[in-house]
């Protein structure tokens, strides 16, 4: 008989529900349903807590009507936004998403009062504007008295659900008032934002069993089996969390985005000066998976590029792009990712001709040539980045996985060539492996590290580029003396 467990998914802008099923076969993942318009309000401005809760229910009416019942249920999202809940667990409304602004103002203002350095001691994170510590520290005095729960958006729903408030550990690490190596609450950054400590609820491990669903939600939504598990609430976690169950070695990963963060899987968290001048964060995950990284040059550059042939009437689908980019001739030019000028460039490739034409290269006048040129160059910046890691961490990491979602074909083949390792593509159902992994793990449905290890390795579909012996090595060497005159 199979055990079936439901993984619900929260991005910024929509989500899904899926469907763990853990039989004799192995631990397989699909969607059951999207989430959509998370948010409500002009622009999106705040989050629709009972939306999200109806879409959910619904689509958990279609899993049991399968007859089959449900043993878990978790939530997991990369969003760090706050939910506030009172006394009796009514949510507080509104859930505002702050503007980028007003967050800024309100850390401006805890770094008045805190240090960089303190804050960093703290938490071992560096600091930023999105997310729990800021949301409070912005929030009327009037509203906090009023409640008596503050918790992360998926946490605030595995509540919802369970009647226990309880944070999970990587969610209550990246709200930047909790102290990974004291395993408590910061009274020092709680104080500083004017937090009362009794709106934060007691933080739990990865892999905690709650309760099970409350009888009500239970009764009305076919869940009577069910328990919610405290999983890894935070999504980046929750995919750490499932390649360290399925590979405890030494590896990197790398999420592409618009900035792109690299970092490797430590046991304990890294906090000293060293970690915070060179800008690097850590994130609880599940055991002793501790995830290290920090921010480099991203895909952004690429969607810049883009934008600007579009605009000029030179638009291109993405399998075009890349069989341009394949066929131009390879190292023609580079460019540094991290120079200033990108950061902001009107125009993409122009920007990226004037760093060639200052740096006495081959000038990239198509969209083959420049493409080839930003990846080419994305992947050398990533070794950068390797081999500083390796010497802050002393480790040699002989893998690295690219997570889901924005990973790029070509980018993750030159990776391979760039890194001289194998590059491992994680699809983007990791976060929700590793999610119900932790279920299974914490009902008792999965008993030894062993049998986790072989069901969560065959449960990602993982898909391995190995190097092949290239001139990448001279084009580092090149990459690294550039300098625009």
């Amino acid at each position: 008989m199979s055990n079936l467990y439901v993984a619900c998914e929260l991005g910024a802008e929509k989500g899904r529900v899926l469907l763990g099923a853990l039989q004799k076969e192995g631990l397989t993942v699909s969607e059951a349903g999207e989430l959509a318009e998370l948010t409500t309000g002009p622009g999106a401005q705040e989050w629709d807590v009972s939306g999200i809760y109806q879409q959910v229910l619904r689509i958990i009416h279609g899993i049991v009507a399968q007859e089959v019942p449900i043993r878990g249920i978790s939530f997991h999202s990369a969003v760090t936004d706050c939910l506030l809940f009172e006394r009796d667990g009514s949510f507080i409304p509104p859930a505002n998403r702050p503007t980028e602004a007003l967050a800024a103002a309100e850390l401006n203002k805890l770094l008045a009062k805190v240090p960089l350095s303190e804050l960093y001691d703290e938490t071992g994170v560096q600091p930023i504007a999105a997310g729990l510590l800021c949301d409070l520290a912005g929030e009327p005095s009037r509203r906090l008295r009023k409640a008596s729960h503050a918790l992360s958006l998926a946490d605030g729903f595995n509540y919802l659900f369970s009647g226990l408030p309880r944070f999970e550990v990587s969610q209550a690490h990246q709200t930047q008032l909790y102290n990974p190596l004291n395993k408590t609450w910061s009274g020092v950054l709680l104080e500083a934002a004017g937090v009362p400590s009794k709106l934060l609820p007691p933080v739990v491990a990865a892999g905690t069993q709650l309760c099970q669903v409350r009888a009500e939600v239970a009764h009305d939504s076919g869940l009577e089996e069910a328990h919610v598990v405290a999983t890894c609430s935070h999504e980046l976690a929750a995919a750490l969390s499932a390649l360290s169950i399925a590979d405890p070695g030494n590896w990197a990963f790398l999420l592409p985005g618009d900035s792109t963060l690299l970092g490797t899987r430590l046991t304990e968290p890294y906090i000293n000066d060293i970690s915070r001048e060179m800008k690097y964060s850590n994130l609880m995950c599940y055991g002793d998976c501790v995830g290290f990284y920090k921010p480099w040059a991203g895909l952004r550059l690429v969607e810049e590029c883009r934008r600007a042939w579009a605009q000029q009437d030179r638009a291109l689908d993405n399998e075009v792009l890349l069989h341009l980019a394949t066929s131009a001739s390879p190292f023609e030019a580079l460019i540094d990712p991290a120079d200033p000028r990108f950061l902001d460039a009107a125009d993409m490739p122009q920007a990226i001709q004037s760093f060639c034409r200052e740096t006495g290269q081959e000038i990239p006048r198509k969209p083959g040539p420049t493409l080839r040129c930003v990846l080419e160059s994305l992947a050398l910046h990533y070794r950068k980045g390797l081999l500083e890691l390796e010497y802050i961490t002393s480790s040699s990491l002989n893998r690295l996985y690219v997570l889901g979602g924005k990973s790029n074909l070509l980018l993750n083949h030159f990776l391979a060539n760039a890194l001289q390792i194998p590059v491992v593509v994680v699809p983007t159902e990791a976060a929700a492996v590793g999610n119900v992994a932790l279920q299974a793990m914490a009902l008792g449905h999965i008993t030894s590290p062993e049998e986790a290890r072989e069901l969560v390795s065959h449960s990602l579909r993982l898909h391995t580029i190995n190097p092949h012996a290239t001139a990448w090595t001279e084009a580092f060497d090149r990459f690294l003396g550039l300098a625009p005159t």
